[in-house]
């Protein structure tokens, strides 16, 4: 079993946070975004893992073989041209059984129908109101007819969520080669589901596996939702938390190294390491590495690392290395 992870994009609904960490290293319920999925496809026993890595990939490449000990390829998307043309690039990497998953998906879903399945591929799908946005499947006969990519209207409501199995990696990779040699892009991009659709055309079967649960970490809102879900799903470590004069509320997440005094900390909190609080109140946030807050009142927002909030009373949304209501005590 290989595991491809196309994570090139530079993550422009996430800025400021992503002017300087990628968005796979988003913090979120005690640790990155990615560490999230990565803990949960490990249980595949993956041959190889490939990442399809852009700007400031060398983060990711960091931290992967820091924390992990399988074997790591990655790849650079240099011109973001879709993910067709990121798995093109990884062409090299990819045969035998695949998995492709998208770093804005964490999904909860029985990962064991791969192993079960005899069918040509596996689309991970969730029904949703709108599908405009997404890519959606529409399903005759218990498989896929079709792949449609951001339809134009609300019919077909299975939205593919960006986690795929693909039974033969080399089949599915002829298929990325004809659609980029035929220059067929849907909205300049070369999308996946294209390739997808070319292999449904030659008679490939593709079952869809409706999925529990499925967040999305593509913008603030949504990485603050998956904190809450996570958070409320085995990730709070409230009940552990040594803290001075404060309260925690569960659920909520404070890093061993964190320091807290005198405050009200949750619910639907992560406060990462080495941070400092005091003085505050916190909910409905999350608060990365070496950053502090006193005095603070904050509420639904998300603090990068090494952020100095002082005397704040107010939603934020607030970049690395900041300073809101600072002072160094010159008159």
């Amino acid at each position: 079993m290989r595991i491809v992870i196309p994570l090139a994009g530079f993550g422009t609904r996430l800025r400021p946070h992503t002017f300087s960490k990628p968005k796979p290293l988003m913090y979120v319920a005690g640790k990155p975004v990615l560490a999230h999925i990565l803990d949960e496809l490990v249980a595949l026993d993956p041959e190889q893992v490939v990442f399809i890595v852009g700007y400031l990939g060398d983060q990711i490449e960091e931290y992967v073989r820091e924390h992990y000990a399988f074997d790591a390829q990655f790849v650079e998307q240099r011109q973001l041209l879709g993910q067709a043309h990121a798995l093109h690039l990884a062409r090299e990497h990819i045969s035998g059984p695949t998995v492709i998953i998208f770093v804005d998906t964490i999904a909860k879903t029985d990962l064991s129908v791969i192993e079960r399945s005899q069918a040509d591929g596996i689309a991970f799908v969730k029904e949703v109101v709108d599908p405009r946005r997404f890519g959606v499947v529409v399903v005759e006969d218990g498989q896929v007819h079709r792949f449609i990519e951001k339809p134009d209207t609300d019919e077909h409501r299975l939205a593919v969520i960006g986690l795929y199995y693909i039974r033969d990696g080399d089949h599915l990779m002829h298929h990325v080669e004809r659609l980029i040699t035929s220059g067929r892009r849907t909205k300049g991009e070369y999308y996946l589901v294209d390739a997808l659709q070319l292999m449904v055309d030659d008679g490939a079967r593709f079952e869809v596996e409706e999925v529990d649960v499925w967040q999305d970490c593509g913008t603030p809102e949504a990485v603050l939702e998956t904190n809450r879900y996570l958070l409320g799903h085995g990730h709070s470590n409230a009940a552990e938390v040594i803290a001075e004069d404060s309260v925690i509320v569960p659920p909520a997440y404070v890093a061993p190294s964190a320091r807290i005094r005198r405050s009200v900390i949750g619910p639907n909190v992560t406060i990462a390491g080495d941070c400092v609080v005091e003085n505050a109140i916190v909910e409905d946030s999350i608060v990365d590495e070496e950053s502090t807050l006193v005095d603070t009142i904050l509420d639904g927002s998300i603090v990068a690392p090494r952020v100095t909030i002082r005397g704040a009373r107010q939603q934020m949304n607030i970049g690395d290395t900041s300073a809101v209501g600072y002072s160094s005590g010159r008159r």
